[in-house]
């Protein structure tokens, strides 16, 4: 399946790589409600591109991203009624759903601000890069709303812990690059110069490594969120039995036999 060129965000697609950014700089890339949704359906159908095998979201113009428009989204969301504001936060968590689900690595190369929807589209990615400065704030309760928006309440306390999670959320400071690292919200920092790079370089590892499995080993996180640990044996024992069937399996054997670095194809 060949995705659709978007309107909305910026894509690019080279090596199995789709490289995707928001696209209004000159505004530090806020959200919109048609960017929500695009995303979201983009997404949607990544898991049946077979021609990409990760997903690297950039910086545009030195910046993440702003989260929801202020003056595009907010100010119509005050005047909404329940259904509509309901099918509004519906649609941005089907976004975070669609990214989980989407069978395809992401990682999140972050600098300048990334706040808001902004840090959650980064929290909702499997890895995390940082430049310099990076700026993360889940801002939800400086402007009179909940922390738990898009999932944060579950994900955010898993990467760096409940104490962590409930600091951002009740006073939605901005949480920077090197502490960032420190609590583990970060994988790794990178120079300013280097961000884009170092980020098209590991999805680019990892889109040479077994992509069958690698689709497998994000669908298990995911699914093993609400097992048991009997439940997830079993469930992890299947699925490496299904991947035990692939040509992968069979290459990376025949390679080691032959004091050869396994080509792997992906089935």
């Amino acid at each position: 399946m060949t995705l659709p060129d978007p309107i909305h965000f910026r894509c690019e697609i080279k090596g199995g790589i789709a490289r995707i950014a928001h696209d209004r700089p000159e505004r530090k890339n806020p959200f919109t409600f048609d960017s929500y949704a695009e995303m979201r359906d983009w997404f949607r159908a990544l898991v049946y591109a077979d021609d990409i095998h990760a997903v690297v979201i950039l910086p545009n113009g030195g910046n993440f991203s702003s989260g929801g428009d202020v003056h595009n989204i907010i100010g119509p969301l005050t005047r909404m009624s329940m259904k509509e504001l309901l099918n509004f936060t519906r649609m941005t968590g089907d976004l975070v759903k669609a990214m989980v689900h989407c069978g395809k690595p992401i990682i999140a190369a972050v600098d300048g601000v990334c706040a808001g929807a902004g840090a959650i589209m980064a929290m909702a990615s499997d890895l995390r890069i940082a430049g310099p400065d990076a700026k993360v704030a889940f801002l939800f309760n400086r402007v009179g709303l909940a922390g738990c928006d898009m999932g944060a309440c579950a994900m955010l306390p898993r990467i760096v812990g409940q104490g962590r999670a409930a600091d951002l959320l009740y006073t939605g400071r901005t949480l920077r690059a090197e502490e960032g690292e420190r609590w583990g919200f970060f994988n790794s920092l990178s120079p300013a110069e280097s961000l884009e790079a170092d980020a098209i370089a590991l999805a680019t590892r990892i889109a040479q490594g077994p992509t069958f499995a690698n689709s497998m080993t994000k669908t298990m996180l995911a699914q093993e969120w609400n097992m048991s640990l009997d439940q997830a044996i079993e469930a992890e024992a299947q699925a490496q039995a299904i991947c035990m069937q692939g040509r992968d399996f069979t290459r990376a054997y025949e390679a080691f036999v032959a004091k050869e670095k396994p080509v792997f194809e992906g089935d």
